[in-house]
């Protein structure tokens, strides 16, 4: 049965990596709660000032820049190739430079065309400025990995799928705060429209930067410390529990390869830390170890510490078969939301004109904002069914939940709901599945080559915005034909899925990561 108390206790840590083996996410006091608050809470602020244009585009932006359906269709596209780009580039930055670092850049980044958003008055600074803002977008990757790096296996899932979803909900919160802000700038402050949809996005511009300042001054690399001295804890952490031997590559290699006694410390292609074997002593500063056994910790020494990538040794990671594993689901369930995100308020409107601007808006919130308990739920099932069936239950768990979400969108689009009832339930239906499958990749993300995990976060997170780039375009060409997008995203969810659900969820032979 669930513990309450490890909501706030100190949790036991894995002796070798210092990862938690709980979430304490209601104690930001402790380094584990705080990295945890800051991992979601950045990337909602995030989401939020990313998705900000939707709600304001379709009538009032439209309407103050003579935008046509194409210019905002082509604006959302923009959108989400920037953040396909940065996503690209953040894993091996985090990798590299450690998540927390890439994080805080991707924020302040992103914050700079956030408050330039009152210099656009045209169709084209529109597409120019959303393509910067996309930068946000982005941040998702280092969130993932800060999480992975302070949360051990039997909860990385969860721990995952909370940080995604609470910093997902942030495409919902911002159909309720941009057109408040909007509203209240207008009627309380005066000012026109014209003004006011510009002075609005000072808001997520000042909340932005005030999280990546924080989490700069407030919260560590890594739970042994900086990033750069990773390897050097790690070889610490098993000298004082009396394990010998040298284990640790620096810089090391992305590939799965077992050590062998033959490796030479001189060798010039890698170079290991060699270290002494203390007697087994309690390390000062983690009262709660868990306890493992030896084996184990010599597979996460050898198999589960980050190392520093290069081009080279990165691409048998990118195209191994169990990345485009993560990236196809990922394409399909991320790039879903996206798209649909982008426009379900513009859909709602259009079957129910009587709801207007706000209401629309209000109604389309609901879909971001089920992230809150629909993605965890995704990450939680994954870790539930990870001690009984291992891996396998966790890759099982993703394409059973992509097959459902599938089907949800073929009733969608088939039916075009013009009953309210009827399309909010399916509408809510289909984000379960969509979104407890986002919480379900990356609850396997972590076993997946976990010496390289920023290059995995960042292929996957990118593939989710080729797809949401992909549907987009889709929606384009349909114009106003939402409906029928919808059952053409469920057919190929359904097809893409089935075609990869016969490969194996972590490579042969890997070392760590099971």
């Amino acid at each position: 049965m669930f513990d309450l108390a490890l909501l706030w206790k100190e949790p036991e840590v894995n002796p070798v990596n210092r990862k938690a083996r709980s979430i304490p996410g209601l104690n930001p006091i402790n380094v584990y709660g705080r990295v945890f608050f800051f991992s979601w809470f950045g990337f909602l602020i995030a989401f939020w000032s990313w998705y900000a244009f939707p709600p304001l585009l379709y009538v009032t932006i439209a309407k103050d820049l003579n935008l046509k359906q194409t210019d905002i269709a082509n604006s959302n596209i923009i959108a989400l190739t920037a953040t396909l780009l940065i996503r690209l580039v953040a894993g091996p930055c985090c990798d590299r430079f450690g998540p927390r670092w890439t994080f805080a850049g991707c924020l302040l980044a992103g914050a700079i065309p956030t408050a330039l958003a009152g210099t656009v008055y045209s169709a084209s600074g529109l597409m120019a400025l959303r393509f910067f803002v996309g930068i946000l977008g982005g941040s998702f990757v280092p969130c993932q990995v800060w999480s992975t790096g302070f949360f051990d296996k039997n909860v990385v899932g969860t721990a995952n799928a909370l940080t995604g979803g609470f910093g997902n909900a942030g495409g919902g919160i911002t159909y309720f705060l941009m057109p408040a802000i909007f509203d209240s700038l207008v009627a309380k402050q005066g000012l026109t429209p014209h003004v006011a949809w510009r002075v609005a996005f000072i808001v997520p511009f000042i909340c932005i930067t005030a999280t990546a300042v924080g989490m700069l001054l407030l919260c560590p690399d890594t739970p042994t410390g900086k990033w750069s001295d990773r390897h050097i804890a790690a070889q610490q952490n098993l000298a004082a529990h009396g394990i010998s031997g040298a284990v640790v590559d620096v810089p090391g290699e992305l590939t799965d390869k077992a050590t062998t006694g033959t490796d030479s410390p001189t060798d010039s292609t890698e170079k290991k830390l060699g270290f002494e074997a203390a007697e087994p002593k309690q390390v000062r500063g983690f009262a709660r170890e868990a306890q493992i056994g030896e084996q184990q910790m010599l597979d996460t020494a050898r198999g589960e510490i980050i190392v520093k990538p290069s081009f080279r040794e990165a691409l048998p990671v990118i195209f191994s078969p169990q990345t485009l594993v993560q990236s196809g689901a990922y394409f399909c369930s991320f790039g879903g939301e996206l798209a649909i995100n982008s426009i379900l308020g513009a859909y709602y409107l259009k079957n129910f004109p009587t709801l207007g601007q706000t209401g629309s808006g209000n109604w389309a919130a609901m879909f971001g904002l089920l992230n809150v308990a629909f993605r965890p739920l995704g990450g939680v099932i994954s870790d539930l069914v990870y001690p009984r069936t291992g891996v396998w239950g966790k890759k099982i768990w993703i394409h059973a939940v992509a097959f459902l979400t599938g089907v949800f969108l073929i009733a969608i689009g088939v039916t075009d709901p013009k009953d309210q009832n009827t399309m909010f339930g399916l509408v809510a239906g289909m984000a379960f599945f969509l979104e407890a499958g986002n919480g379900a990749n990356f609850g396997l993300v972590p076993h997946v080559h976990p010496h390289a995990n920023g290059i995995v976060s960042g292929v996957t997170g990118a593939a989710g915005n080729l797809g949401g780039i992909v549907f987009a375009i889709i929606f384009r060409y349909n114009h106003k034909d939402y409906h029928k997008v919808f059952w053409i995203i469920g057919v190929m969810t359904i097809a893409i899925n089935l075609a990869l659900s016969w490969i194996r969820p972590v490579p042969k032979g890997q070392i760590g990561g099971r």
